[in-house]
């Protein structure tokens, strides 16, 4: 076998189908061992970092569906992803635009309440939208049923060309809401 590009090996993947037994059974031993040591595995991650950051995945919230997390507190900010109109007893998306639109309001104010937040402590939103023309004002409804007249706090529309299993609306946010001693 000759080297490739600057004498490097080609990487030789394992077949699964053929010969893979060895290390089928090599992964399973290992992530049983590293359950039994107590040592974090693959899926696990710390709820605080060492800098003081912690994870949120509060009672009630969606899953992530993907590798992320719901939202975060750094200091006196929490930071909540992208939120879509997941209903969270069923992990499915709401039917019907306005619906969609409120749930995700719904499920950021869950992931900010879990940290003392309330919506009107928002200093910054952002939606993601994949028909501007259509569904701004849908926002802007919404908005006014979570926000009364306002204040309202700073946002960021932008229409995109797709957004995760091909929904129309998302919306993430930060927050203010001073750690409690």
């Amino acid at each position: 076998m000759q080297a490739g590009a600057a004498g490097c090996r080609p990487v030789h993947f394992v077949n699964w189908k053929k010969g893979g037994a060895v290390m089928k059974r090599f992964l399973v031993l290992a992530v049983l061992a590293a359950a039994l040591t107590g040592a974090p595995s693959f899926a696990q991650e710390a709820a605080v970092s060492a800098n003081g950051v912690k994870t949120l995945s509060p009672e009630g919230a969606i899953k992530p569906t993907g590798t992320w997390s719901l939202g975060t507190r750094a200091g006196d900010f929490v930071y909540v992803a992208g939120m879509r109109g997941i209903d969270p007893a069923t992990d499915t998306l709401v039917d019907g635009a306005e619906e969609r639109i409120r749930q995700a309001f719904v499920n950021m104010k869950v992931i900010a309440g879990s940290e003392g937040a309330e919506l009107r402590d928002a200093v910054r939103l952002v939606v993601f939208v994949t028909d501007m023309y259509r569904y701004r004002p849908i926002v802007n409804e919404v908005q006014k049923e979570f926000w009364g007249d306002g204040p309202y706090p700073p946002r960021s529309i932008v229409e995109v060309h797709r957004l995760n299993q091909d929904d129309f609306f998302e919306v993430e946010g930060t927050f203010y809401a001073p750690a409690k001693d």
